[in-house]
């Protein structure tokens, strides 16, 4: 639209009004028409600056000559100087408001470029009552108003306080002469990748680390992932081990855009695998962004059967290590208009993504929408200004702090073309701080790492959060969202399963857990603490919370038939030790009950209590009394 009202803006053939009309074009200085003039030839060429600078000879001639100044707050708009736009179509009002009329359209454009949109909707307001207005003008203004009145109406409904919008430029490490964008991060936030257009065509990724001193100098991704083909639109695991991203028009391509998989490996990143036609149609799809267990795949595609243009669409990877055909994730989500850049946050819950369907500023905006109970999205919200303007967003990403966020931007202090930018989210905005989880899986005996099964449920909702494959040397990474309460377990056939848990409802500082898991053949002796039965204070009755945890132990024995085990109840040693003794035993009988009662054999359990007899930790302390008050599970026969 820009580009039409600039050709608008240069035309002499404007319309002229004839009641009320001070401005008479045909009155201009003739020396101030032939730099007009040469201004609409630059402009033509594409060459803005020398075009302001000649409308502003012409404007030093004959400074009542409205036409110029309507040109110049054109010509300023197009390169985003809102407020000099906004000051050249003043004077120009100023000059004859009734032959500016036609104007308050752009006008208000710039207006809303620089955040008044209370200014704009009363300029575009004013635009709509010009008589015998083209179908194509109103419904571009009926457009813009309905934008204003949104911003309008978001800011009521969203005060904002002790919020600076400050976005910072990510520097010469990271940023060049060339345009640098679609920044992603692992879960660590050490390692940023982004896609720069080399010489100004040529897209290949690259990579910076952040060390102490701040980020290091950007290299070209190594092994054989960038080629002379554009690569772009790429996303980058949790764990920093696989590259998922957009290559269009490639030789192995299923249509005219596809996504493409790579590993990282010891001699760099591998050749670009096609994610294949559960994935890729003969249509575009692009922008993935991968959930951090790696089980679920976002994108946006263009395939026909959704709602709009482009749709978002999820895919999982199955346990054969396919990916499941895409679930369109609906009309919540999804708009008759085109739906891009999605980012799942590292809590695994929170989705940004951009979109023109929705209510917003005007183009595509940026979005959140957060998953509820079963899956289901809630209403998309707009980001709100000056995170989203009147111009087109691009891909946001957000560190697993939930505050620090990523994004390219051409503001006055680029290096050339966009940069990659950091600031900080608006609380409201924000996804929940997110910790992990990381070490390897080991045989206890051999010490050789166990490919297994991790699982992190929510004891609250007994939901499963996470559920992933380590890889095939045991090493694994699991994220915590912080405000809820979560079992971690970990299984393998023919092993007794890990457990813990980690209490982070109220839990505080950026503490991340190293954990290295050995996990014990199933034979007789081999014991596991059941790190998540819960029991209220001096009562044995179980806690809700425990059913996770129990109903691991009631699979381990339906997948073990044979197997008997022994439950151990222990407790620390506050109060008398009968007592402690008596609540051991009703706490261990407390587990065999609900193991019968979940279709195990009576036969092949026994409970026993020890009371405060077998601390494993010293007592004189809250953590080990904590350590102390335990069930235990050990086999007595296979």
């Amino acid at each position: 639209m820009k580009n039409q009202l600039l050709l608008l803006l240069l035309s002499l053939a404007v319309l002229t009004r004839a009641h009320a009309q001070q401005y008479n074009p045909e009155k201009v200085s003739k020396k101030a028409g032939q730099y007009f003039s040469k201004a609409t030839e630059l402009a033509q060429n594409y060459d803005l600056k020398g075009a302001i600078d000649a409308l502003k000879q012409a404007i030093n001639i004959d400074p009542r000559f409205e036409d110029a100044w309507l040109s110049l707050g054109g010509m300023y708009g197009e390169q985003k100087n809102y407020p000099a736009a906004v000051e050249a179509y003043e004077k120009a009002r100023a000059i004859d408001s009734v032959y500016f009329m036609d104007y308050n359209l752009p006008y208000s454009i710039d207006l809303a470029g620089k955040g008044d949109f209370a200014a704009a909707l009363q300029a575009v307001t004013t635009f709509l009552t010009v008589p015998n207005l083209n179908e194509t003008s109103r419904k571009a203004g009926g457009y813009r108003k309905r934008c204003y009145q949104f911003a309008l109406d978001y800011a009521a409904a969203h005060p904002v306080k002790d919020y600076k919008f400050d976005p910072v430029n990510m520097g010469d490490s990271i940023n060049s002469e060339f345009s640098e964008y679609y920044p992603t991060i692992t879960i660590d936030g050490n390692t940023l990748i982004y896609t720069r257009r080399v010489n100004h065509f040529n897209e290949d990724f690259y990579q910076s680390n952040k060390r102490d001193q701040g980020w290091s100098k950007s290299r070209n991704l190594p092994g054989n992932i960038n080629t002379n083909q554009n690569e772009g639109a790429q996303n980058i695991s949790q764990d920093g081990q696989w590259l998922i991203f957009t290559g269009c028009n490639f030789p192995d391509g299923r249509g005219s855009c596809d996504l493409y998989i790579s590993y990282l490996t010891a001699d760099g990143w591998s050749t670009p695998e096609n994610m294949g036609d559960s994935i890729n149609t003969e249509y575009w799809e692009s922008a993935p962004s991968l959930s951090p267990d790696k089980r679920d795949l976002y994108f946006s595609s263009q395939a026909p059967g959704g709602y709009g243009g482009s749709d978002l669409y999820v895919t999982h990877h199955l346990k054969n290590g396919q990916w499941s055909t895409p679930e369109n994730l609906g009309p919540s989500v999804n708009t008759v208009g085109d739906e891009g850049s999605p980012f799942i946050h590292p809590d695994n819950q929170t989705l940004y993504f951009t979109s023109n369907g929705h209510p917003g500023y005007g183009d595509n905006d940026l979005f959140v929408t957060r998953k509820g109970p079963q899956g289901v999205w809630s209403k998309p919200e707009n980001l709100g200004y000056p995170i989203n303007t009147i111009e087109n967003e691009g891909s946001l990403v957000v560190a697993a702090n939930g505050k620090t966020a990523y994004y390219a931007s051409d503001r006055s202090d680029t290096r050339g073309g966009l940069d990659l930018y950091s600031f900080d989210l608006r609380q409201d905005i924000r996804p929940a701080q997110t910790l992990w989880v990381k070490g390897k899986v080991f045989d206890r005996q051999s010490h050789k790492g166990l490919p297994s099964n991790v699982v992190l449920t929510d004891l609250s909702t007994r939901e499963v959060v996470s559920n992933l494959q380590t890889d095939e040397t045991g090493n694994y990474l699991v994220t915590l969202p912080k405000g809820k309460d979560y079992a971690f377990n970990v299984k393998r056939k023919g092993y007794l399963f890990f457990s813990d848990n980690f209490s982070l409802s109220h839990a505080g500082g950026d503490t991340t857990f190293n954990i290295d898991i050995p996990l014990q053949p199933i034979e007789a002796n081999a014991a596991i603490v059941l790190n998540n039965i819960f029991f209220e204070t001096n009562k044995y009755e179980l806690k809700s919370e425990s059913q996770t945890e129990l109903d691991e132990v009631v699979q381990l024995l339906k997948d073990n038939p044979t197997v008997h085990i022994q439950i151990d109840g222990h407790t620390d040693n506050v109060g008398k030790a009968p007592d402690n003794k008596t609540l051991s035993e009703n706490r261990a009988k407390a587990v065999t009950t609900y193991l019968v009662n979940h279709g195990i054999n009576a036969q092949r359990l026994s409970s026993k209590g020890f009371g405060d007899t077998m601390p494993v930790a010293d007592n004189a302390t809250p953590d080990g009394r904590a350590k102390n008050r335990r069930t235990e599970l050990k086999v007595i026969s296979r």
